[in-house]
């Protein structure tokens, strides 16, 4: 079981009474969310040495580990890493991650995201995606996933047998994909096969109904059937985890309690993310013997074991899988990630010969509100004030304008168009604006009115915004 830590207010200190019961509760570990450089090292420090013995923590880190830590790189969204589709550039950005993460020991990355991009109206996997040819897709996923693991960090197939076709958001529900047996396993789990053959150590299952694959309707997580066919078929010996069961998708059918016991008797080895780990702690105490057979339980703590010896702390010191590779570079990282994404971004409607400055920016948010608060939204204007472009409160002319749509798939959210109010917003400020950035999927471009041309900088990260700004500004005058 692996609880979450959640950087607020500057600091770890309020979790601190978490940290003291999941350690005596016996936990294989944490998930780390948030935090700087400096706190986070210091955090997995405590905790293994609290622990007295080798721990798994992990984080999301599909976009670079800056989309957790502070002071760290951030990386191009893997949709923007589809669309260059430079398997070398893809494994260059999974070494990145690993040297980085486990500079500060984290040492269990969850990605590489293996879904396809199937589904228009997919509120949360969209530019999480590399693309929607499975076999491109499972490309750059085993290169990103090989360059991980080589360099010390367990990564994490997600999210089988595939959340690409879904049009709900598993935070919020329990979807149903009604795709037959044979596109899910011809089709969707094409990526996660060329995972497992790159050696992945764990794959997340999703919380996601199959019907025609299992007729109980059970998640993914809770089904022996899919489940099975990952470890019979697809030959998996690893890590099978559950997402984080916070998420609705996992209580749609019964509390978190109960469920987790039937992701363990169903096949899954670790529960990500509960909200009560007590509670959770109790029902598997209970369960052990009779709903989960002791052969059930002794093979979930095998796998997690074996992860153990592979990827935990101090691992490459004294005989495991990575080596003592000292400090990161980071300044040359950080050269590497602007690179990528300055070759990222481009126009996808129109053309531009020259920028008209002084510029007036005009930000339509379609991701405001839910429950985290958005990223910093003014690195592209840094960008351009750095560079000497002028930026005014009012265009004097549309001409002068510029507009910044922000659009990313986020938990919650609920849905992959924007919003009316976004929309209402466009078509005040798009009729003559001389440029659109749009911080988001491609797709979103046949939303935006208007004939100006369109900038696609992929996500709303200060990487891209940065990226962006280079654009304009090279374009200005």
């Amino acid at each position: 079981m692996f609880p979450a830590l959640r950087w607020r207010r500057e600091s770890f200190d309020h979790e601190r009474a978490k940290i003291d019961a999941a350690l005596a509760a016996g936990v294989g570990g944490f998930i780390v969310f948030g935090g700087t450089r400096e706190a986070v090292s210091a955090l997995t420090r405590e905790l293994q040495q609290q622990a007295g013995r080798p721990l798994l923590i992990g984080a999301d880190l599909e976009r670079g580990p800056a989309q957790q830590v502070r002071g760290l790189t951030e990386l191009p969204s893997a949709a923007a890493l589809g669309w260059l589709d430079d398997l070398d550039a893809t494994s260059t950005c999974g070494m990145v991650t690993a040297t980085e993460a486990r500079s500060v020991g984290i040492n269990w990355a969850f990605g590489p995201v293996c879904d396809l991009d199937l589904e228009p109206k997919n509120p949360i996997v969209q530019t999480r995606s590399f693309g929607t040819d499975p076999v491109r897709v499972g490309e750059h996923a085993a290169v990103w996933l090989r360059a991980l693991q080589e360099h010390g960090v367990q990564g994490s197939a997600k999210h089988y047998p595939g959340h690409g076709r879904t049009i709900q958001d598993s935070h919020a529900m329990l979807p149903r994909v009604g795709a037959s047996v044979a596109d899910l396993e011809q089709v969707d789990g094409v990526p996660f096969e060329y995972a497992i053959r790159a050696g992945v150590g764990s794959v997340m299952s999703a919380f996601v109904a199959y019907p025609e694959w299992d007729p109980s309707g059970r998640a993914a997580s809770f089904s022996s059937t899919i489940l099975g066919y990952l470890r019979s078929t697809l030959n998996f010996s690893g890590l099978v985890v559950t997402d984080a069961l916070i998420m609705a998708g996992a209580s749609a059918a019964q509390p978190v309690p109960a469920a987790t016991v039937q992701a363990v008797a169903a096949g899954c080895d670790a529960l990500l993310y509960p909200d009560r780990f007590d509670r959770v702690v109790a029902a598997l105490d209970g369960a052990v013997g009779a709903e989960i057979t002791s052969a059930r339980a002794d093979e979930a703590l095998a796998h997690y074991s074996a992860a153990l010896v592979a990827w935990g702390a101090g691992a490459g010191k004294e005989g495991g899988s990575a080596p003592d590779q000292g400090e990161p570079d980071l300044a040359g990282h950080a050269v590497v990630a602007a690179r990528l994404a300055d070759r990222a971004t481009h126009l996808v409607r129109g053309d531009v010969q020259r920028i008209t400055t002084p510029v007036a920016v005009s930000i339509v948010d379609d991701d405001v509100g839910g429950p985290y608060t958005i990223p910093p939204r003014d690195v592209f204007h840094q960008t351009l004030r750095e560079a000497g472009v002028a930026i005014v409160q009012r265009a004097t002319a549309a001409r002068q304008r510029v507009i910044l749509v922000y659009s990313e798939p986020r938990s919650w959210k609920g849905r992959a168009d924007l919003g009316p109010a976004s929309r209402d917003a466009l078509r005040r400020l798009v009729p003559g604006a001389q440029l659109v950035v749009l911080f988001g999927h491609p797709r979103l471009a046949a939303q935006i009115p208007g004939k100006a041309p369109i900038l696609l900088a992929w996500h709303g990260q200060a990487l891209m915004q940065k990226a962006a700004g280079k654009w304009v500004v090279t374009r200005s005058r």
